[in-house]
């Protein structure tokens, strides 16, 4: 069993794990190295392109965590979307007959 589940089913998905809370850290150290490192970057200063690559890094690795369930997720919500656009649809043409 690996530390990170990237393999999920629509009802596990939908819940909190602890994949969710290393995304959240993720984003948050991601988006701070991304700003600070762009604006040393544009200072020129070594540092900066070290933190903007630190940034692109986190990023990524955020991406490969929280991807698979947000995947899953969505693919459910548009079986359920449309699932509930034919009973609409039936329901509209049920109504014109009348």
């Amino acid at each position: 069993m690996s530390f990170i589940n990237r393999n999920w089913t629509p009802e596990t998905a939908d819940e909190w794990r602890k994949e969710d809370y290393i995304s959240i850290v993720l984003s948050s150290l991601s988006y701070i190295c991304l700003m600070i490192g762009t604006a040393l970057a544009f200072l020129l200063m070594p540092s900066g392109f070290i933190v903007l690559g630190i940034g692109i890094a986190l990023a990524l690795l955020m991406y490969w965590v929280i991807d698979p369930k947000l995947k899953t997720i969505s693919s459910e919500y548009e079986k359920k979307q449309k699932d509930y656009l034919m009973k609409l649809d039936e329901i509209q043409k049920w109504e014109a007959e009348k």
